[in-house]
């Protein structure tokens, strides 16, 4: 190498220089990019709640400060939704402004497995950054295969599926039928009973079992249950208001973030769709 810069003359150094330089700008190239990496994963950590892992690499970085948090900051012009598992309690805010807050029910953390095995049920409100998806006014409820296990269980019956295309014996001679979208019953005279809408607590038991509806019939649709408005956070979470407002304030819910009527319907008001919600 040193015989080449010697007796290359002008092109040798001009080569050697470039080459220095080249590798120079790449190594400072993969610094930036492990630089964006790191704070792309530590906002990620913030964002999911996993502090006790944030914590530990501050520690071995020998950060301090809590500058690493800015990291996770949201802009002071957009405003956004902050719940506290904890607390049990929602704040609308704007930077530091506080522009709206309220107490709510949220996930109670208990466990329900099916009979026989097979699926499990965790009833909780999920941590980290959702996003207000869609917004609805007086929502209907369409409960999942837990609320019928749940409520077959709370009761001492069985749970019975019921598919489209299915009739369930009754005892007379009637049956259990599907006749559009509604669960009837059809008598041995041939008279049809339409059952209704469905009503929690009013499940429709047949044999000693409650029946889970198809989805679309009118008894797989609860009114009133989500109260009078809902905020959609994707994966069946979301913000909604209940007939039941004595439980707001409490870790019950299978999951989704209950507030009484009134609140809720200030809060629709004042939330657009987009929202950033901070669950921690």
């Amino acid at each position: 190498m040193f015989r080449f810069l010697r007796h290359g003359g002008l092109v040798a150094w001009a080569l050697f220089a470039g080459i220095v330089l080249f590798a120079g700008l790449s190594a400072a190239l993969l610094a930036d990019a492990a630089e964006v990496r790191y704070e792309r994963d530590v906002t990620r950590m913030v964002f999911n709640d996993n502090l006790e892992v944030l914590n530990d690499i501050r520690a071995e970085v020998g950060a301090v400060s809590d500058s690493l948090g800015k990291l996770a900051t949201v802009p002071e012009a957009r405003p956004y939704l902050v719940v506290s598992i904890a607390e049990n309690r929602v704040w609308f805010k704007q930077g530091d402004s506080v522009l709206f807050e309220a107490p709510v029910a949220t996930g109670s953390g208990k466990e329900m497995v099916r009979d026989g095995g097979g699926e499990t049920w965790r009833f909780e409100t999920p941590r980290g950054r959702l996003v207000v998806q869609n917004k609805e006014v007086d929502p209907q409820w369409v409960p999942p295969d837990w609320h019928f296990v749940e409520a077959a269980r709370n009761r001492g019956l069985g749970v019975q599926r019921m598919t489209r295309g299915q009739t369930i014996a009754l005892p007379g001679g009637a049956v259990l039928a599907v006749k559009g979208n509604e669960v009837v019953k059809r008598m041995p005279d041939g008279r049809v009973v339409p059952y209704g809408k469905g009503t929690e607590g009013r499940e429709i038991v047949a044999n000693g079992n409650i029946v889970i509806p198809p989805f679309g019939t009118s008894q797989r649709k609860y009114p009133g249950v989500l109260g009078t408005r809902r905020l959609n956070l994707g994966d069946g979470y979301a913000l909604h208001g209940t007939n039941k407002p004595e439980t707001v304030g409490r870790s019950v819910s299978h999951g989704c973030i209950r507030l009484k009527n009134p609140d809720i319907e200030r809060l629709y008001e004042m939330v657009p769709v987009g929202t950033p919600v901070f669950v921690y």
